[in-house]
């Protein structure tokens, strides 16, 4: 159902359908060592990008046009290898279950309610984690953080108009601002409040993390080869180069 609908309202791309988009879902693909899913393009005003993944089925992306419209190419990339890093990590059941209980869905009438809410907590605790592992997913692929960054910064506050403003070094000022503002007992527990039922972590946190990460021995370690920059990298898909 999800699929169909997906057919019949959204742009399938593909080898003759926007092939540089569809070149940056093989690129990302090969470096997280995955089969590349199928891309939907949707028109919507909401910036968003999301994984479809149904047992027995191949995987799908959905990308939102007015996502398209802020970032980079080489941007788009790395938003398409962050949700290629749920396949990668094999989310989905699990993503699945908190997005029922999210929408409210009751587990059981005879749960105790203080274990429904045990398991609400400790679930979106697990789903905002497996958010910080597709973004290091996104790094695998960017292979430079600024870019990830830039894709968090422009989700929290961008639009088209002040995409090429905007400064990353100042965003990841802000996020080191924010961990000084919370670093108290009153703001730890304002910080958790904050963040209790969110699915995915605040973005200066997750520019914050990704930014240490792309710093540490670990992610050295690994030596990954990044995809290609994508050529003629341009604003959005203005033809605007940047």
């Amino acid at each position: 159902m999800l699929i169909l609908e997906q057919l019949s309202t959204s742009i399938l791309v593909g080898p003759k359908q926007l092939p540089h988009i569809h070149q940056l879902v093989l690129d990302a693909a090969e470096v997280l060592d995955i089969p590349p899913p199928s891309l939907y393009i949707r028109q919507s005003s909401q910036p968003n990008a999301y994984t479809l993944a149904i047992s027995g089925r191949e995987p799908v992306v959905v990308v939102h046009t007015a996502l398209i419209e802020l970032m980079t190419e080489a941007e788009l990339q790395a938003v398409l290898a962050h949700e290629m890093g749920h396949l990668k990590c094999d989310h989905g059941v699990w993503l699945t279950v908190a997005n029922l209980l999210t929408l409210g869905v009751e587990i059981s009438p005879f749960t105790p309610s203080f274990l429904v809410g045990n398991l609400q907590d400790n679930l979106m605790r697990w789903v905002r984690a497996a958010e910080l592992s597709c973004d290091r997913a996104a790094l695998l692929v960017a292979g430079d953080p600024k870019v990830v960054v830039s894709v968090l910064m422009k989700l929290s506050g961008g639009c088209p108009k002040l995409a090429g403003q905007l400064n990353v070094d100042a965003f990841l000022d802000q996020a080191r601002g924010y961990d000084e503002a919370s670093n108290s007992p009153l703001g730890w527990y304002l910080r958790n409040a904050q963040t209790r039922q969110l699915t995915h972590p605040l973005p200066v946190a997750r520019a914050r993390e990704i930014d240490e990460w792309s710093r540490s021995a670990e992610f050295l370690a690994l030596g990954v080869t990044p995809a290609p920059t994508p050529s003629g990298i341009t604003d959005g898909l203005s033809g605007i180069e940047v």
